[in-house]
């Protein structure tokens, strides 16, 4: 991509001791006739290129004296970052409903040449920083609390965002995303900074219900999720495979996968069994690895669910007193991995199996399950 005549890179400024006062620096946002000429400077000059736009997207231009001298723009999160997770403390229903709330710096581009503005990085980012919550919510209706970025460690020491006060929360493995559910090591070591954007923002992101200030449309629809760690997927699978088969033959889809789906599904909400067959379909190929679900024919990655049809068989066939039985040994054996404030929900696949369950109020993890019946005192305690 080779920059328009019109649009040439700021010529450097003569250098000065206190460089470009922070007070003169402001903050716009890009105007839809300016985001061709953004993409453009971030396509020549920036060692990554331009980003591609996606989801909630917002370009930022640093300008002084008129002139154009950063570029900075953010987007949606990673999905899934393990330090970024541990340091905030939220569980995976959380991040689910509330990863809109964090952004991430995904380009920072200067636009003026080394040494001509001394300290120009430090003092754009805490501009920019300020700004970020009041656009985004002017684009988009709701403010973030908390961003995250990476840098290059070969490249870079992250020393402007130390300097505005970013916190370094670990490094990345070197893996990218290589298609949906699938990664491959690339070997580029990334150091993860996080900033909050509002006070005590992390606390919020993992509390039990977010301020009234928040509206629910920054909020993504979390249910199906569950939080359970990815150990205890391949346990609850070898438990419910001690459950008596009542297939005549072998399938290949084994058991505990099956009946493992139809209990997650069942715990996240979903009551019928056509919505339990999308669930199934929603699940990533790590998670239907760890559940034991077989390659399809002729893949070496991907992974096969039930039908709808499968599960309606199964789930007609299946003895509900040993699945109960199997499912609470399986939670008791959780004991101090899943929360314990408790409340009690119970679910129902039609007429065919309903579940009593005590699940933690916050999370929605189970902890004791009962086979029940809707016509009355008619539940068996599993307990």
């Amino acid at each position: 991509m080779k920059t328009n005549p019109e649009w040439p890179r700021p010529k450097s400024k003569k250098p000065s001791r206190g460089g470009i006062p922070a007070k003169k620096i402001r903050i716009t946002t890009v105007a839809p006739d300016e985001k061709e000429r953004f993409d453009t400077l971030c396509g020549d000059l920036h060692y990554l290129g331009a980003t591609r736009p996606v989801g909630h997207f917002l370009r930022q231009v640093a300008v002084f004296e008129g002139e154009w001298i950063a570029l900075l723009a953010w987007g949606p999160p990673c999905y899934s970052l393990q330090y970024r997770d541990d340091w905030i403390g939220w569980h995976p229903a959380q991040r689910a409903e509330r990863l809109n709330l964090v952004v991430q710096n995904r380009r920072f581009l200067l636009l003026h040449e080394r040494g001509s503005a001394p300290n120009l990085a430090s003092k754009v980012l805490a501009a920019a920083m300020r700004a970020l919550p009041g656009q985004w919510r002017e684009h988009f209706g709701y403010e973030p609390l908390m961003a995250e970025t990476f840098t290059d460690l070969e490249r870079f020491h992250g020393t402007c965002y130390k300097a505005c006060g970013w916190i370094e929360a670990g490094e990345s493995k070197g893996f990218g995303r290589d298609a949906i559910d699938f990664y491959i090591y690339h070997g580029k070591i990334k150091r993860l900074w996080v900033k909050e954007l509002a006070p005590e923002a992390r606390a919020m992101l993992c509390a039990t219900e977010l301020p009234e200030s928040i509206p629910s449309e920054a909020l993504r629809c979390a249910h199906g999720q569950l939080p359970f760690k990815a150990s205890q997927l391949r346990s609850l699978f070898d438990a419910l495979q001690q459950v008596p088969d009542p297939r005549s033959r072998r399938s290949r889809i084994r058991l505990g996968s099956i009946l493992a789906i139809a209990s997650m599904a069942l715990l996240c909400g979903y009551r019928n069994t056509s919505e339990i067959a999308r669930f199934a379909q929603r699940l990533t190929q790590p998670q239907r690895e760890k559940l034991g679900l077989p390659l399809r024919k002729g893949s070496r990655k991907i992974r096969d669910v039930p039908n709808y049809q499968f599960f309606y068989r199964l789930l007609c066939n299946v003895d509900p007193d040993a699945l109960a039985e199997k499912l609470t040994d399986w939670l008791r054996a959780q004991t101090g991995s899943l929360p314990g404030a408790l409340a009690m929900d119970g679910k129902f696949i039609r007429d065919t199996v309903g579940v009593l369950s005590l699940a933690d109020h916050e999370t929605g993890a189970p902890e004791a399950m009962a086979i029940c019946s809707k016509k009355k005192a008619t539940a068996k305690s599993a307990n």
